[in-house]
């Protein structure tokens, strides 16, 4: 089975970051990948733009790569960006690969901050988790097209994303393990 490829025109208006751009977006949605993986994954590249900033190449089932990642123009990854659930193994992999580790997920955080406590991570303290609000995504997937253009707006931590018309609004919130 071949991947869908889903073209995304984002207005980008990232206030907390002073981040503002068009991005043309596309991503190829393997036969495998549910909408709000997808969606999630998109959100992130919106989040984490950043000169230096793509999705894998090798796809997303690739052990020893992000669904995301910055890098210099050496091509040293700075920053290893995760998608859902991935367990603590990979975490600690991640955390010993990049400086800086972020996950997005669209799952319950608490949830995945439980299957990570007590585990070996590298540098754990460190790790970056935002939760974006389930009903946000799933507004997103129930407008999701092959070709789509929106603005998205982040203020404060908020989402205010623009689509045929209707906004809709959500939040990105940060999740923390709890320290030993």
């Amino acid at each position: 089975m071949t991947p869908t490829i889903h073209n995304f025109e984002i207005e980008l208006s990232d206030v907390d970051r002073g981040v503002y751009e068009t991005l043309a977006i596309r991503a190829a949605r393997h036969p495998s990948e549910a909408e709000d993986y997808l969606v999630t994954r998109v959100l992130a590249y919106c989040l984490e733009y950043t000169e230096g900033i793509a999705f894998s190449f090798q796809g997303l089932a690739a052990p020893d790569e992000p669904p995301l990642a910055v890098r210099d123009l050496t091509g040293v990854m700075r920053v290893w960006i995760d998608i859902g659930a991935p367990d603590a193994a990979r975490m600690h992999k991640a955390s010993k690969a990049a400086p800086r580790v972020v996950v997005y997920t669209h799952k319950d955080p608490q949830k995945v901050l439980r299957e990570w406590e007590g585990e070996r991570i590298h540098r754990a303290a460190e790790l970056e988790l935002y939760s974006v609000a389930r009903p946000f995504i799933a507004e997103v997937v129930a407008r999701l097209k092959r070709r789509m253009a929106f603005a998205l707006s982040v203020t404060g931590g908020h989402l205010y994303a623009t689509i045929d018309g209707d906004v809709i609004e959500g939040v990105v919130a940060s999740e923390r393990l709890p320290s030993p």
